[in-house]
């Protein structure tokens, strides 16, 4: 059996002006974690907010008592430095770190934001590093990107190199409100496959008419924006979406 239904909304389509009451309000409403958007215009050509709005969010939810429980805040690194950035967010309140792969493989082993190192990082690095820093990891990859080079990570034997989670984007990252894209869910049957016990997150495109697709697919871990905070009932979407995936564990 894979794992429970997460539902995730994404605050990039939260009300910017009451940022804090929405992130609670969304929890009320039944929400799992709350799927933070972190894009710093290079590699993404969109830029949102940083640590210091983690920050002020933070007290509006309170922290998790369990390894992805209720309240957890999954930032979506969509950064060309991830390393650079892992202490701040966890002082800011991350619980779980998800950065990309894409960036991981060309990005330097800098561990602050106004540090330079001649050194690289790894993906298999990042996560230990993450580990380290007393939070969980995911790793996300574009559209553009094989699964195939998830294999070497996930079947590490070193089990702080292992990722907690996979983010798959079903969507190209950068903004939101785009079109689900099904072409990537080959990749998520394919984690599900040989990974049962896995967090599977999608993102991107995610509604009550798409998650069906996602679900049949695998994906335990459900991100959407606009499905969510533009809907009339938020509770009851939520509820829709997190039993789509029960139903088909």
């Amino acid at each position: 059996m894979s794992p429970p239904a997460i539902v995730a909304p994404s605050i990039l389509s939260a009300d910017f002006a009451a940022l804090g009451k929405a992130c609670s309000d969304t929890i009320e409403h039944g929400a799992s974690w709350l799927h933070i958007d972190i894009m710093d215009g290079h590699f993404v050509p969109n830029m949102t907010f940083g640590a210091p709005v983690v920050t002020k969010i933070r007290p509006h939810v309170q922290r998790p008592s369990t390894a992805c429980g209720r309240g957890t805040f999954d930032c979506h690194m969509m950064v060309a430095e991830p390393k650079k950035w892992v202490k701040e967010f966890q002082k800011a309140g991350c619980d779980l770190y998800c950065f990309h792969y894409e960036a991981a493989v060309i990005s330097t082993a800098a561990e602050n934001p106004a540090d330079h190192s001649e050194s690289k990082t790894s993906p298999k690095e990042m996560i230990r590093y993450v580990h380290e820093q007393n939070m969980l990891a995911g790793i996300a990859i574009k559209p553009e990107t094989s699964v195939d080079v998830l294999w070497d990570i996930l079947d590490n034997p070193t089990k702080e190199e292992i990722p907690d989670m996979v983010l798959v984007m079903t969507v190209h990252p950068g903004f939101g409100g785009q079109r689900f894209m099904a072409s990537e869910l080959p990749k998520v049957k394919a984690l599900r496959q040989r990974y049962p016990e896995l967090n599977i997150e999608v993102d991107g495109g995610l509604s009550e008419a798409t998650v069906d697709h996602a679900a049949d697919a695998g994906a335990n871990v459900i991100v959407a924006g606009s499905a969510v905070f533009g809907a009339k009932d938020p509770a009851e979407v939520i509820t829709k979406l997190r039993s789509a995936v029960e139903t088909r564990r």
